[in-house]
């Protein structure tokens, strides 16, 4: 196995965002901050719902935060 297929700008996007931090985007987003590091670190995909809320703080489409990017070497 490996990484989630989902990839993420996360932490590019906390950057833009006038570096918040990683707990700030959990208060923010109703999960914890190792749920965010996680995420973050492509260890765990989010649910759908959490994706939206997390663009929404970004102010940003999903496909902007978000890429579903599978394991091309499995074939």
């Amino acid at each position: 196995m490996g990484r989630c297929p989902i990839r993420n700008n996360i932490r590019k996007m906390r950057f833009l965002a006038g570096e918040i931090t990683q707990q700030e985007l959990a208060d923010r987003t109703g999960v914890t901050r190792q749920t965010i590091h996680a995420i973050e670190a492509a260890k765990y995909s989010p649910s759908l719902e959490l994706a939206f809320r997390i663009a929404a703080v970004f102010g940003a489409p999903l496909e902007e935060v978000f890429q579903y990017a599978p394991e091309q070497e499995l074939d």
